[in-house]
């Protein structure tokens, strides 16, 4: 199981603003994007560490360089 237990949406997003992604949408989930890669985080707390480990895959990042962004 990738070790990303107990990350909440309000962490992600933080940690995707700082790498240059912007909020394009929000509801149920928050919808982000680069201008490149579009990105969809749900508003869960805490996000499932499979579906996390998906979403930083998708957003280009290792899990590792998203922990240190944390």
């Amino acid at each position: 199981m990738p070790k990303l237990s107990g990350i909440n949406h309000q962490q992600a997003v933080r940690v995707f603003k700082k790498v240059g992604f912007e909020i394009a949408r929000q509801g149920k989930h928050v919808t982000m994007t680069d201008g490149e890669r579009i990105i969809t985080i749900p508003r869960a707390n805490p996000i499932n560490a499979y579906t996390m480990a998906s979403i930083i895959k998708d957003a280009g990042l290792t899990i590792e360089e998203f922990k240190k962004l944390l």
